[in-house]
């Protein structure tokens, strides 16, 4: 049960990617000739009265199959003779859903179960935060020049920074205050921590609710480049890299641990997929989303054809990258 709990909340984020690309390319006057849920071969379908509606027997990934996104043609109802406006509209539809979704998911979070601000509550005795002088009621601004917006921006920045010494801005009673802390290494948690607990908000408002899923989205958002950042420098390895297989892992396992942990592991998976999709390369909705707005700066249309055989090699070298993925998830597990 709990793994077709984890396969179905990871169909949720696929089907609000598709369609939120399905709704404006309908919207649009585009011919949606399929929407399909999974990749691969068939489980079964439905056919509408233009659509054909499909559900594939691999449960990673889906999309919208429209009139003329692959090859160009002279139906006006197709997706190569709409404005570079409305394609893009399309295009970055999907990645949108994705992040409003998170916004909505992190909402209910936090309307259910409470959050923690940024705030310090009290400091721990003894602590290096106490010794600093570090008091009850300030807000944390920054921590080594990156902005705090959530508690979990801060406890990552202390995570990352090691052994190394940590720069922190606070705001107390009004002024700015900079502080160079060094972390210990919790004898319980085995978790760096520079000693202070964060203001609870245990019966938040709806408004309070909606500010903080705006919040925890913006800060996922800076935490996928933060990912890039450490991935491209050589901080990663591949035991800390995973696929398909280690989303599902973790999701079931969030199913087991309750409501909140799940809906937080889909609004995570939601707000990375969102930003992952805009990102430029071939077959992606990022690099869909440069040609339109080549087109909208320049005025000079993109030779579709060119399009499709850049987009056709890029999701080949996806759809091998995922095979590779998928064989390191099995042989070599991520350890969570």
């Amino acid at each position: 049960m709990y793994f077709i709990a984890a396969i179905i909340a990871f169909g949720i984020l696929i089907l609000i990617h598709e369609l939120g690309h399905f709704t404006l390319a309908k919207l649009n006057g585009v011919v949606v000739e399929e929407f399909a849920i999974g990749m691969g071969p068939k489980l079964f379908s439905i056919k509408g009265k233009q659509t054909q509606y499909s559900i594939r027997i691999l449960p990673f990934g889906g999309y919208v199959k429209m009139l003329g996104d692959q090859e160009k043609s002279d139906d006006p109802g197709a997706f190569n003779n709409k404005s570079p406006l409305q394609r893009l509209s399309i295009v970055i539809a999907g990645p949108v859903m994705n992040l409003i979704l998170a916004i909505v998911l992190y909402s209910v979070i936090g309307s259910l179960g409470g959050f923690h601000l940024p705030i310090v509550d009290k400091t721990v005795p003894s602590s290096p935060a106490e010794a600093a002088g570090i008091k009850s009621g300030d807000q944390l601004i920054s921590i080594n020049g990156s902005r705090i917006l959530t508690w979990e921006d801060f406890a990552v920045g202390v995570g990352l920074a090691k052994d190394k010494p940590i720069n922190l801005t606070v705001k107390q009673e009004g002024t700015l205050k900079k502080y160079t802390l060094q972390s210990i290494v919790d004898k319980e948690t085995k978790t760096r921590i520079v000693g202070v607990y964060p203001t609870a908000v245990t019966s938040p408002t709806i408004l309070q609710s909606v500010g903080y899923g705006f919040r925890e989205t913006i800060s996922m958002i800076k935490q996928v480049f933060l990912s890039f950042k450490i991935l491209f420098t050589g901080g990663a390895s591949i035991n800390d890299v995973g696929g398909p297989v280690t989303i599902i892992k973790i999701t079931r396992q969030a199913a087991i641990a309750g409501l909140i942990p799940l809906l937080t592991i889909v609004a995570f998976l939601s707000s990375q997929l969102g930003i992952l999709n805009l990102v430029p390369f071939p077959a992606l909705d990022g690099s869909y989303v440069l040609v339109c707005l080549y087109e909208i700066v320049t005025g000079k249309a993109v030779d579709e054809n060119k399009v499709s055989f850049i987009n056709t090699i890029g999701f080949t070298i996806l759809m091998a990258f995922m095979v590779l993925i998928i064989i390191k998830d099995i042989v070599f597990p991520v350890n969570f």
